[in-house]
Order: C-alpha cells, then sequence, then structure tokens
C-alpha cells in the first residue's frame, strides 16, 4: 500500500502542481504557448512564429484601462527602445470592456507612440495559457521560444523607487546564454477581466 501511495505521489500528480510557484498554467522552462493572427494597433495579423529572428521575446499582459498598467508604459517604451533590434516586445491585452477593445487600442497607442506591437485577443485563449491574471505581467521567451522568466518587471511602483529590475536582468542574462537567476516573481497590478466560462 505505501508503495502504492510512492508511485501515485511521482508519477499521479496533478499537472497544475507542476506550474510555476505563482503561475497555475507555466512553469519556467516550459515551451511558450504561441498565439496566431492576433490583430494589432497597426491593423497586421500578428504570429509568435513572425519573430523568429529575435534572440528573445517579453510578451507583457497590459491594458488601457489598468492605472498600473498605464504607469508602466514608459517603462515599457525604454525597454522596448533599449533593446531594438535583438528583442521583440509583444503587449497582449484580453479585456473586453469598451475602454480596453481594438479601437480604443489603436487611439491608445497613437497617443502615447508605443514603440511595441500591441495586440487584442477577444477570446482571452493566449492569458489563460500563459496563466496571466494581472495587468501588467510579463513573460520572457529565449532564442528556443522556451520561457525563463515570469512575473512583474521590478520590485516597485513608481519608477523612482524601484530597486531590483527583473525584466531586464533576465533579458540581459538570456541574450548572455547564462541561466535566469530569479526566474519568477509575483506580478503586481489589475486583474485581468476574464468572462466567466459558459
Amino acid at each position: 500500500m505505501l508503495r502504492f501511495m510512492i508511485v501515485t505521489l511521482m508519477f499521479g500528480m496533478p499537472a497544475t502542481l507542476c506550474a510555476g510557484e505563482f503561475n497555475k498554467s507555466l512553469n519556467v522552462g516550459d515551451a511558450a504557448p504561441a498565439w496566431s493572427n492576433l490583430p494589432g494597433v497597426d491593423g497586421k495579423k500578428h504570429s509568435l512564429a513572425d519573430l523568429k529572428d529575435k534572440d528573445a521575446v517579453v510578451v507583457v499582459f497590459t491594458c488601457n484601462s489598468c492605472p498600473m498598467a498605464v504607469e508602466y508604459e514608459d517603462r515599457i517604451m525604454a525597454f522596448a527602445k533599449r533593446h531594438a533590434g535583438k528583442v521583440a516586445v509583444v503587449a497582449i491585452n484580453v479585456n473586453t470592456i469598451e475602454e480596453d477593445r481594438l479601437p480604443r487600442m489603436v487611439d491608445r497607442a497613437k497617443e502615447r507612440e508605443f514603440n511595441f506591437a500591441y495586440l487584442y485577443d477577444e477570446s482571452q485563449k493566449i492569458a489563460r495559457a500563459y496563466g496571466a491574471d494581472k495587468t501588467p505581467e510579463f513573460f520572457v521567451l529565449d532564442r528556443n521560444r522556451k520561457v525563463v522568466y515570469m512575473g512583474a518587471m521590478d520590485d516597485k511602483s513608481p519608477p523612482s523607487a524601484a530597486g531590483k529590475f527583473y525584466l531586464e536582468d533576465a533579458v540581459q542574462a538570456t541574450l548572455a546564454g547564462k541561466s535566469v537567476s530569479t526566474a519568477e516573481t509575483l506580478a503586481r497590478g489589475c486583474r485581468i477581466r476574464f468572462a466567466r466560462k459558459k
């Protein structure tokens, strides 16, 4: 009986126990869920496969309506500018309230002159696949499109208070071919407005 229980514990654990410390769906080292044909504020359709020439991809789940997400826009733009060329920054919004729908995203991107892709997924499937539940919430994908970091961009808000820069450190390590020292943190921000499953 004891032997059966040990074997069950070793091999029969539900998949959710293999997720990250804070993420219920993914763990560091997992293959990144791919998106395809998501509309962007540029009027084009976007897929993860389009970014095959990039050494790393940063995915950030964000929106127009969350005050903290808005507060991080300047930081995200500065990060995208700093890493232009080798790293793709892709922002994805999955909220379905009017303020967060694609037409308002287009307005926001023009107003702020976003220098990164801003995509919309009305189905919300990609956020669920990533296990994201906050805006903003960040994921770093390496050259092989494995998840090497997930969580917050830094340790504090406002920008002047931040002392640890998790996203920057993760990308620098990834580009250098090193392991990420802090690979998962707890994201801070507004909860994603997921529709109730029917």
